[in-house]
């Protein structure tokens, strides 16, 4: 019996986790051969960024949990691995599978990596090419030390073989988000304030915003949020905050009856807030993915983006960090002449049976 260290601390982390777990419980291999424990770091560690989607996505309570709770990236970088080492000094594990690019997948890999337990990455290979992302940083190192890569597209391949990664170490598998947001489309649910803000199918827009660029100066902010308002038509928009958004919005006067700010939403509720709005407007990459499948109009407020596959085969189009650029993008959704978008290759619903297919063969040789 081969065990499998499961890293999961943030949100991201969740949605990418959960049908791994699904798979590994379901493989009538993995029943002989793959066993597995969850480990939380804790990097995302109130209720609303963690355990609802616990909840929500059928995800079984933590084997382990770190509890490093907040700081800086580097306090929590170092308590992760503090802890983590722990973990694998008690008992050591036969692979550490992190996934994804934040804190907690960069901190686990290296620990795991000094303790000879071998790493394997899903979602190995995307880059940005910015390095003012903290994600970028973490995706760069995390995959100099891994020993196995699960990618999502063919352009993560080439990425991976540039760095020198040999073709028998890269899985084209997939996208595990995706498996996820397939199963649950027929649980999505309206969130509480649905009837209360009026909000109907199709004639809405959502708008998610958290990166320093867009939200850590208070006129920057602004300008974003009466660039989207003004764009709008007097539309709905319904902002979930993220809680490093919450303090900076406190002090502003976003002049609008559109603008509706609500909480962060569980994982069922915003995307059904997602499925049906006329469009999106974020900062987010995992979003642009969520919406390329969705078939949902996508306005990314960026320079770059580590999944190119939504702009180039799916519905997301990336408009910049200038705020006056919002206008005519609006402007051509709004006239319906926004792409159509497709579905990328292996984004199917399968990634994670793949992932766990692969790990039967790697760990029984």
């Amino acid at each position: 019996m081969k065990l499998i260290d499961l890293i999961a601390g943030a949100r991201p982390n969740f949605m990418k986790i959960a049908p791994i777990i699904d798979a590994l419980k379901t493989s009538p291999k993995s029943g002989g051969l793959l066993s597995y424990r969850l480990i939380h770091t804790g990097q995302h560690y109130d209720r609303e960024m963690s355990g609802d989607f616990f909840a929500q996505l059928g995800i079984p309570a933590p084997d382990i949990n770190l509890e490093v709770g907040s700081g800086t990236q580097a306090e929590q970088t170092a308590n992760i691995m503090v802890r983590y080492e722990k973990v694998l000094a008690e008992s050591k594990s036969d692979l550490c599978l992190v996934v994804g690019d934040v804190t907690s997948t960069m901190a686990c890999a290296i620990v795991a990596r000094k303790f000879g337990v071998p790493v394997a990455h899903v979602e190995g290979g995307i880059r940005s090419w910015d390095w003012s992302m903290p994600e970028e940083i973490n995706r760069v190192v995390t995959d100099s030390i891994t020993h196995w890569f699960f990618t999502t597209s063919e352009t993560a391949n080439e990425n991976l073989r540039c760095a020198g990664v040999t073709d028998d170490r890269i899985f084209f598998v997939g996208n595990t988000m995706i498996d996820t947001l397939l199963k649950q489309l027929p649980r999505l649910r309206r969130p509480m304030f649905w009837e209360v803000l009026g909000l109907e199918p199709g004639n809405y827009f959502v708008v998610t915003l958290h990166r320093p660029a867009n939200v850590d100066g208070q006129q920057r902010l602004l300008h974003v949020l009466q660039a989207i308002t003004e764009g709008t038509r007097g539309l709905p928009v319904v902002f979930p905050v993220h809680p490093r958004t919450a303090k900076i919005l406190r002090h502003l006067k976003v002049k609008s009856k559109a603008l509706h700010c609500v909480d962060p939403q569980g994982y069922l509720e915003f995307n059904y807030l997602v499925k049906n709005a006329r469009g999106v407007i974020t900062d987010s990459g995992g979003i642009t993915e969520e919406t390329t499948v969705l078939g949902v109009p996508c306005l990314t407020l960026r320079d770059n983006t580590e999944r190119p596959e939504t702009v180039t085969v799916g519905s997301n189009e990336l408009i910049g960090t200038n705020p006056a650029a919002l206008g005519p993008a609006l402007e051509r959704l709004l006239d319906g002449h926004w792409k159509k978008g497709a579905i990328p290759e292996k984004w199917d619903g399968k990634a994670a049976l793949r992932i766990v297919a692969e790990l039967e063969r790697l760990l029984s040789t």
